[in-house]
């Protein structure tokens, strides 16, 4: 993994049930850490929960993940790949540059069985 100063931040909006595995193969692969995963509600503009009603949402999760500048393109489509945005309702991601970024590393634990 290239270590550099000059982040961008990857976020996904998914559905629910994948950002874990995809956070737990960015691990694998590049030696990640800096992701986040979040829940969240909401409702498509063309999807078939939006013609029942405003009331009625499907959960989402959100996923973001710090990554140096020099391998965005790559991981971007890693992600991409890995969480299936390609399919119809599988979600979607966006990049951006982060204007600052700060280095939090936790002790190396072992894995949970």
């Amino acid at each position: 993994m290239i270590d550099s100063k000059e982040k961008n931040l990857i976020t996904c909006i998914l559905p629910k049930g994948i950002a874990l595995d995809v956070a737990v193969k960015l691990k694998q692969t590049y030696s990640l850490r800096s992701f986040d995963i979040k829940s969240a509600r909401g409702v498509g503009k063309i999807t078939p929960l939006a013609y029942r009603g405003v009331g009625e949402q499907t959960e989402k999760e959100i996923l973001t993940v710090s990554v140096p500048v020099e391998c965005c393109d790559e991981i971007f489509e890693f992600i991409y790949e890995q969480a299936e945005i390609n399919r119809p309702h599988g979600g979607l991601m966006y990049v951006y540059p982060l204007s600052q970024s700060t280095v939090y590393q936790l002790p190396d634990l072992p894995e949970e069985k």
